[in-house]
């Protein structure tokens, strides 16, 4: 709009509420570290290269678990199913055994697969980059594996699944 004034500032608030209308999907990633299994929950997740084939992932900058991992021989990301609200949840605390009760098997990498996930890709660390509150994270992919049969949790508009309706 030609004359208008230069938009201001962009709140948090307003860019989470618009940008929850991208559906995304949720992933845990782990690692087995020098103290044990660690995870994470990481809604911002991507695809990012065929040749070589690479991810990318967003930990905030905040995470304590993302350090541990980083540290590791290598890093698994787990694609929650969408019967995993549970493990969604339970990987995003902070200050407690995120494995307690969670079954799973190592990856070639030795990263936990937790069990019953939609796909499972198991990385190295290929690069960070800042990204602002987050880091960026490329992982180089060395494994991966799917069941067709587990859709993927997604989240959308604050809450899981597509509902197309605001959370209340």
């Amino acid at each position: 709009m030609t004359g208008s004034a230069p938009p201001g500032p962009v709140s948090p608030a307003v860019m989470r509420e618009v940008l929850g209308h991208f559906v995304s999907g949720i992933v845990v990633v782990t690692a087995m570290s020098d103290d044990g299994p660690a995870g994470f929950t990481c809604q911002s997740f991507a695809s990012l290269s065929l040749d070589p084939p690479l991810v990318s992932l967003s930990p905030a900058r905040t995470s304590t678990t993302w350090p541990r991992i980083r540290t590791a021989s290598g890093f698994c990301v787990n694609v929650l199913a969408a019967d995993h609200q549970e493990l969604s949840a339970g990987f995003a605390r902070s200050g407690v055994d995120k494995f307690a009760g969670v079954a799973w098997r190592p990856a070639p990498s030795g990263a936990p697969i937790l069990e019953g996930v939609s796909a499972w890709i198991d990385c190295t660390l290929w690069n960070e980059y800042d990204g602002g509150d987050h880091t960026i994270v490329v992982g180089r992919v060395h494994d991966l594996g799917a069941d067709a049969e587990r859709p993927p949790l997604l989240y959308y508009r604050g809450a899981y699944g597509v509902t197309g309706r605001p959370p209340t």
